[in-house]
């Protein structure tokens, strides 16, 4: 392992040591049938971490037929209590190796080491103890019907296999919410880990194990899209994909699902607009417009990347947010002093410096960052300047497009009606930022943004219990809350004749 071993715990050295990590199947870890393997990359520094066994048709098969078995076997016997229990001890095991999991986290995605400790693990953690509290709560009800003397009720039981495909910007995260609210409903899982960050669902992976989930309930395959991916969407004996990526994926996924017309919820991308009105605590809304940006590295697809300031303080505010954006301190995400780390592969670095030339190309104007970091120290890596764009109109490239790195575009508008002309005018939906200390006018315009999250007088808060996701292209179906037990079970109706 190429890597700063010094700074690492002692417990994620032995995980990374010796042979190629291995996939979880039916209980066991075991070796790709093909044989083939892939790297996994530090991206601060472009050394390989450790060497992954890749996921192919094949093994996905294994897979799924693993956890058929389960749901059909001993996973269908645990009972709701059980069930609860397991998730309970799970989000237990995650808390006692919580610094492992941080520094895995940051060392195959690259982001600081204080959003690992401080927001993806712990969010991890209640995430599954949030789920384990529904497991005993999932319920069907009695219905009054007309029709004559019956006894009439529902059963909400569980959807079966399920195909879950997560991305690389927060990989145990997405893993804990796709699987807890899985698990909860009684559900057996099969995980497709991004293939950029598979090493916190494989330690995630052991601690299932350890927790005593019987083996087949969760199998994770690490893998790439085109094959792994592809093999999961399309397999004939899973009941629903739960997605989150790309849009493009996203359409992929619902062609390849028609074959048994398997359930599909997809978490897509974003273009949120971030409003800030005149009359809004500036102060306030400059921090929330850095962390709606730059939190992890951008890679954030409810990133506030269209700022629309008000035309009057349009000027001022964007200078300020400038001067404070070119503060942030880049480096290794493994520095607790690093505020910005990497982006996640060389892939990504190229994609969001691509863009930064054709926003400069279509007139918009850097007011800070705009290319590729420069300092020696991080040459190596996947390190790209904060950037701020100026003199950006709503048709633009930068404006339209999902760049998925920390990249800025400021807009201005005139009022509320062009506020939200202007915010709704994308092919996207999945969040929004309104800043104002008009309570009127922050309800007006929350509802009348197309947006599955709207922020008033904040950005980027999350709690288990609400819903995540988003309308048009970004996706359907909700994430998070009571509202991911639908995407999770199936309603059935029982009438019994009482004459």
């Amino acid at each position: 392992m190429a890597t700063t071993q010094q700074q690492l715990h002692g417990s994620v050295v032995k995980f990374l040591s010796g042979a190629p990590k291995k996939m979880l199947i039916n209980g066991e870890w075991v070796a790709s049938a093909s044989g083939k393997t892939f790297e996994t990359v530090n991206p601060a520094t472009g050394e390989v971490i450790v060497k992954v066994y890749e996921a192919d048709k094949e093994d996905i098969d294994r897979a799924v037929k693993a956890a058929r078995a389960a749901f059909e076997g001993p996973w269908r016997k645990f009972s709701h209590y059980q069930r609860q229990q397991l998730l309970l001890k799970l989000a237990d095991l995650i808390e006692k190796n919580a610094e492992e999991f941080a520094q895995l986290e940051t060392l195959d995605n690259g982001k600081p080491i204080r959003e690992s400790m401080n927001v993806d693990v712990p969010a991890t953690i209640e995430h599954f103890r949030y789920y384990a509290g529904w497991a005993t709560k999932i319920h069907g009800e009695t219905l009054p019907v007309s029709a004559g003397n019956f006894l009439t009720y529902t059963l909400r039981e569980p959807v079966g296999v399920v195909g879950q495909i997560i991305p690389w910007n927060f990989p145990l995260l997405m893993a804990a919410w796709k699987i807890a609210a899985a698990l909860a409903c009684g559900n057996c899982v099969v995980l497709k880990p991004a293939e950029q960050t598979p090493l916190t669902a494989l330690r995630l992976a052991e601690l299932i194990m350890e927790a005593g989930i019987p083996a087949g309930v969760v199998n994770v395959c690490p893998g790439f899209g085109p094959t792994a991916g592809a093999a999961l969407s399309g397999h004939m004996d899973v009941d629903k994909v739960a997605f989150t990526g790309e849009y493009t994926t996203g359409r992929e996924i619902i062609k390849a699902s028609a074959g048994n017309l398997k359930r599909v919820s997809l978490e897509l991308g974003g273009k949120s607009p971030n409003v800030i009105f005149k009359d809004g605590d500036l102060e306030t809304a400059l921090k929330g417009c850095i962390g709606s940006v730059f939190f992890n590295q951008g890679q954030v697809c409810c990133a506030g990347t269209r700022l629309f300031v008000e035309k009057s303080i349009y000027e001022d505010f964007v200078g300020k947010l400038s001067d404070k954006v070119k503060s942030i301190k880049l480096g290794h995400g493994l520095n607790p002093e690093t505020q910005m780390g990497p982006l996640v592969s060389d892939d990504q670095l190229k994609r969001v410096t691509s863009y930064l030339e054709i926003g400069k190309k279509e007139g918009a104007k850097a007011m800070c960052g705009g290319d590729r970091a420069k300092e020696s120290d991080l040459q190596k890596g996947y390190f790209v300047q904060p950037t701020v764009f100026a003199d950006v109109n709503n048709k633009m490239r930068v404006a339209q497009e999902e760049i998925f790195g920390p990249v800025v575009s400021a807009i201005p508008f005139k009022d509320v009606d062009d506020a939200v002309f202007q915010g709704n005018e994308t092919t996207y939906g999945l969040a929004a930022g309104v800043w104002t200390s008009d309570v009127k006018k922050a309800h007006r315009v929350a509802r009348s943004l197309k947006a599955g999250t709207v922020w008033v007088n904040c950005y980027n808060v999350f709690d288990p219990c609400t819903p995540f996701g988003g309308y048009k292209q970004s996706g359907y179906g909700r994430e998070g809350g009571i509202h991911a037990l639908e995407l999770y079970t199936q309603v059935k109706s029982v009438w019994i004749n009482l004459d």
